[in-house]
């Protein structure tokens, strides 16, 4: 359980939104603290990514991407007869 203290304004402005979208105040805040920190561990994995950057095998599967998509072949389902 975590208790903080936010200052009127935002108090007021939670509370807002809190109302006009129909949900608990404490539920509107779960939620921000969890887009946050999803956002937060978004940003360290890039960071880890900047640092670490792709081998030759992890490279080739993105030149095979830029090939583009295969053919489709399902219309020749019925050549073999």
């Amino acid at each position: 359980m975590l208790s903080f203290r936010v200052d009127e304004a935002e108090a007021r402005a939670i509370q807002r939104w809190a109302t006009l979208l129909g949900v608990d105040r404490s539920e509107l805040l779960r939620e921000a603290l969890h887009r946050q920190l999803v956002r937060l561990a978004a940003e360290t994995e890039v960071a880890a990514w900047d640092r670490t950057p792709l081998d030759e095998g992890e490279q080739a599967i993105a030149r095979i991407a830029d090939w583009g998509p295969a053919e489709d072949w399902s219309d020749w389902a019925d050549a073999a007869g």
